[in-house]
């Protein structure tokens, strides 16, 4: 298969804990590209390079990179490196089968970026209530996985996206939609997440509700949940709340039953969509004052301000660049941290010293792809 997976790592601690993931790479490695981008401190990249197989790039950043998200280090330079024009960008607890990769690559060939779905597995109690947030994303709009596939010469034509934001996901989406590429919602390809562990599952609560704050309707309508519920309470207007909770749970079942989820996700999930709406309103009350009061939420230790940029400023920085391209000037980096030319650098020492160059791509605006 004509594709490229990037894979951007970080680990903190001992490298010897990803035997399994090793294996799915080796696996996913017969069938594609895979490109793994480690910005681990040195011994675990170390023991990063001695656990992967020989037939995976194990790369480090390009040193040209400072993004505070350093998962856009990662992305970036995977994309840079990869040899395909197709990619599958991918975090460390997605498990991809080959079905999955054929059907992004096949959307892919008419569309600049593909958004998956990601499912839970196994369906603990915590998973399941993560699910339930799943569910209600499926319902109401789209959910925002820990994947992406993305056509390589799309986001080299935009010069990357800002790493300098939480949801560096959604940041990325609204780049190539800004750029006018279009982009492909798939929730029919189902792709499996691991399940977090209960210690990772409660520290993920304020950074996910932090995320809302990029998607203005959707705090607002988080922020009111405490407020009206506390008056239902004050009124003990019990049936009102009761009809509430049964309406989201119903809301979450429609969301489980779109494209095929019925297939993938548990029949108890939306039973968690109430508990998750009132965490979600709780959390959402703790993340405006970490904006607010400390200016931002911690991420691997440092405190990112916004969660993405809207879609209005990233069409104007766009127009302005593609016009600054046509009267002949260069692209240069911004403040707002886009990767623009790519400059010359000394490549990391990695286990394959055999990699492929590639021309500086044009700077034109993305347009609608046919076959």
């Amino acid at each position: 298969m004509q594709l490229s997976y990037v894979l951007p790592i970080r680990c903190d601690g001992s490298g010897h804990e990803h035997a399994e993931l090793a294996a799915y790479l080796s696996r996913t490695a017969s069938i594609a590209e895979v490109v793994v981008i480690d910005g681990s401190p040195e011994a675990v990249f170390r023991d990063h390079a001695a656990a992967f197989p020989d037939r995976i790039r194990h790369l480090a950043p390009h040193p040209d990179l400072a993004f505070a998200n350093g998962k856009v280090n990662g992305v970036t330079t995977g994309v840079r490196e990869a040899m395909h024009e197709l990619v599958v960008i991918a975090d460390d607890d997605v498990r991809y089968e080959e079905a999955e990769l054929r059907a992004v690559a096949e959307l892919l060939r008419t569309s600049d970026l593909v958004v998956p779905q990601n499912v839970l597995d196994p369906d603990t109690w915590h998973a399941l209530w993560d699910t339930a947030r799943t569910l209600l994303n499926r319902a109401t709009h789209t959910d925002y996985p820990g994947t992406l596939g993305i056509r390589r010469s799309s986001f080299l034509s935009v010069g990357g996206y800002d790493g300098d934001v939480l949801f560096e996901n959604l940041e990325l989406m609204r780049t190539i939609t800004a750029a006018g590429g279009r982009v492909r919602r798939a929730p029919e390809i189902i792709v499996r997440r691991l399940a977090p562990t209960l210690e990772v599952f409660l520290d993920q609560r304020v950074r996910q509700a932090y995320d809302d704050l990029a998607q203005p309707v959707r705090l607002m309508l988080s922020l009111s949940v405490l407020p009206l519920v506390g008056a239902a309470v004050h009124r003990r207007a019990w049936r009102g709340i009761g009809a509430a909770a049964a309406g989201l749970t119903l809301l979450a079942e429609v969301g489980r039953r779109r494209a095929g989820g019925r297939r993938a996700f548990s029949a108890r999930a939306p039973l968690f969509a109430p508990a998750w709406v009132l965490e979600r309103a709780v959390c959402s009350w703790v993340a405006l004052g970490a904006r607010v009061i400390h200016g931002g939420a911690r991420y691997r230790g440092r405190r990112l301000r916004r969660a993405a940029t809207p879609l209005r400023v990233l069409r104007r920085r766009l127009g302005q660049s593609a016009r600054r391209a046509a009267a002949g000037a260069a692209w240069e980096p911004s403040q707002s941290g886009f990767v623009a030319e790519r400059p010359q650098r000394q490549r990391a020492t990695t286990r394959r010293r055999t990699t492929r160059s590639h021309p500086d791509s044009s700077r034109m605006r993305i347009g609608p792809r046919t076959r």
